[in-house]
């Protein structure tokens, strides 16, 4: 009996990619606007953003993504209140399964969130350009001098996320198409991802703690091995060193909202001096405080930016 193969259909194919950042805006930013043939969307990783979308006006909150069809006029705006962190990715997708995200606002769940962070790990080992400058139109490509498979990666996770985000909002999970067995490990890296969720949001709520990994199980009824191994694979650091990065990045979003001298934001994270604060900036960032808000001021306008 001779074998009989299957067309495999393909839903989305992703051509060309025009750009992907991730942007840390100060709490002014405005970027004026643009209108292009491809399309483009624009996730609230922290924050949240005033965006116009050809004729309508949104305030895009944290968590939420709106895609920019082909040709529509758009802009983003900071609110002034809040120093909000974005992803924009803007990519050619020809395939008539984008229409579905005409004119919509959808909520990421945590598997999309993590096609997102992957999408941006490997962007940073395929090209050769910081990722936060807002203005930047071309992405030069690294010389890759051993295999990485970082250019298929990227397209195969944007279409997988625009799957997986299809199907969130048409209510089908992944478990719908697969085997009992599968869908029990999908269950268990569900629920890893919540508590990793959960945790995470702690830490963030308690940034002006001086936190032990035993309060932290404690509070968050998870065990000592259990939460080490999950912040170990979703993080690459111990949780005490993560909940160190997670403290200067308050700072970082404290410093681009200008409300604050760095006493007082050293005071507000639980430093015991601002020379330990500046120290501890400086080892997780490479960078002082006071080089940090130049560079960022900097970034923000459209006159050096690119220079």
């Amino acid at each position: 009996m001779a074998y009989i193969g299957n067309e495999l259909n393909t839903v989305f194919t992703v051509g060309k990619l025009y750009s992907i950042h991730y942007f840390e805006y100060m709490s002014t930013f405005a970027f004026e606007g643009e209108s292009h043939n491809f399309w483009e969307f624009v996730y609230v990783d922290k924050g949240e953003v005033n965006i116009t979308a050809g004729t309508r006006n949104i305030v895009l909150k944290k968590g939420e993504v709106i895609f920019h069809e082909p040709n529509e006029f758009h802009n983003v705006k900071a609110t002034g209140d809040i120093a909000p962190n974005l992803v924009v990715v803007a990519f050619e997708c020809t395939s008539e399964a984008m229409q579905f995200f005409r004119r919509r606002i959808l909520k990421l769940d945590d598997m999309e969130r993590t096609l997102l962070a992957n999408i941006i790990v490997e962007a940073r080992h395929c090209f050769d350009c910081r990722l936060d400058n807002p203005y930047l139109q071309n992405m030069p490509k690294k010389e890759q001098e051993d295999f990485t498979g970082s250019e298929q990666l990227i397209r195969l996770y944007l279409e997988q996320f625009l799957i997986f985000l299809t199907r969130h909002q048409l209510s089908m999970t992944p478990a719908d198409t697969v085997s009992d067995s599968r869908a029990i490990k999908a269950t268990k890296i569900r629920n890893d991802l919540e508590i990793f969720r959960r945790v995470i949001e702690y830490m963030e709520a308690n940034l002006s703690e001086k936190l032990t990994i035993q309060k932290i199980c404690r509070d968050n009824l998870v065990s000592r091995s259990q939460l080490q191994k999950l912040i170990m694979q979703q993080t690459g650091m111990g949780i005490i060193e993560y909940f160190s990065h997670l403290k200067i990045r308050a700072a970082k979003e404290m410093i681009r909202t200008q409300k604050m001298n760095f006493t007082q934001i050293s005071d507000t994270l639980g430093y015991s001096s601002i020379h330990y604060f500046s120290r501890q900036f400086k080892k997780i960032t490479g960078m002082t405080p006071s080089d940090y808000t130049s560079s960022i001021k900097a970034m923000s306008d459209p006159e050096t930016a690119g220079k």
